[in-house]
């Protein structure tokens, strides 16, 4: 297997090991991994479609939505691919600029989660804590407005990243990935010239990551509150149920990420290669199954678009 070619400007190509060496993993892996990405290409492209053809769903709610199942599907597009084409290959190289590119879109993407996640915690807020308000502070407008922001803060935020990332330096005897796609962490870790300022934008990037996730606490416990105080008990169950699909994801996506991310690079290790998958690969793929099945609009549009394909066809 080649290790890698290096020029007079450093290294130009690295090595990703990969999830595992023994040939018959690798083969289960390909398999399960092929089948991930299509259900969840597959999965996300129904729900952007029946949020599409159904006039019900045009609500802010449903157009962040819209938005979370299109990053979900640019964000595994970004991974597995490649993965399933080096091991057809059977080569596991990949080099410089391809390796920052995928860096560029796999930050900019996670923060792109984050942020729809906070905007969808904070519309459930508003429908349930000041309902009679809502279309009056959830305007078109507004939506529309945060979605333009977080696309060019996410943006910003990892092309900072990978300008600083781009300005390490690496050893001809350390061009070693242990992972299947080029992460920053494991990069820092290998490099050989300075990491400090690199480690203190990511402290920063830490802030960016805990502002959204506090958002959406300090939403819940409001609207917790507000549920508490509906006094039969159908208000409160229906109530919840306008917000226990997004709650569903969020525990999903927050419980795999802090166990790998909220640590200092050098201790990444590979034992969070299981965590990894498990938000990179499953949690995108899990998203339209928990919106599908746990959704009554979602379940009825879904039907209205099958209904309406099975009659044209």
């Amino acid at each position: 297997m080649s290790r890698g070619k290096e020029n007079g400007t450093g290294v130009t190509e690295f090595l990703l090991l990969g999830l595992t060496g023994d040939p018959e993993q690798q083969q289960i892996l390909f398999w399960l991994f092929l089948c991930t990405y299509l259900v969840t290409v597959a999965g996300n492209t129904l729900i952007i479609l029946a949020i599409g053809s159904d006039p019900h769903l045009h609500t802010p709610m449903y157009f962040f939505l819209t938005n979370l199942s299109f990053v979900d599907i640019c964000f595994t597009t970004n991974l597995i691919p490649m993965l399933l084409v080096n091991h057809i290959a059977g080569t596991w190289t990949i080099s410089y600029p391809h390796c920052l590119t995928q860096m560029y879109f796999l930050i900019s993407f996670a923060n792109l989660d984050t942020f729809l996640l906070a905007a969808m915690a904070l519309d459930r807020y508003v429908a349930i804590c000041k309902p009679l308000q809502y279309y009056a502070i959830i305007t078109p407008q507004l939506c529309r407005g945060l979605t333009t922001l977080v696309w060019t803060c996410s943006g910003l935020i990892s092309l900072v990243h990978t300008l600083l990332m781009n300005r390490l330096t690496f050893c001809s005897c350390a061009r070693e990935i242990s992972h299947f796609y080029c992460d920053a962490y494991l990069l820092m870790k290998i490099a050989c010239s300075d990491t400090r300022v690199n480690q203190h934008m990511f402290l920063g990037a830490v802030v960016l990551f805990v502002a959204p996730s506090a958002l959406i606490v300090v939403s819940y416990m409001c609207i917790a509150a507000a549920v508490l105080r509906i006094p039969s008990t159908p208000g409160r169950r229906k109530a919840f149920s306008t917000c226990s699909s997004h709650l569903s994801v969020v525990i999903v996506f927050y419980g795999t990420i802090l166990g790998v991310y909220i640590r200092p690079p050098n201790s990444f290790s590979s034992q969070d290669t299981v965590a990894t998958i498990m938000y990179t690969v499953v949690t995108p793929m899990l998203n339209p199954f928990i919106y599908s099945l746990r959704n009554q609009d979602m379940k009825k549009a879904m039907g209205s678009l099958f209904s309406r394909s099975s009659k044209s066809s």
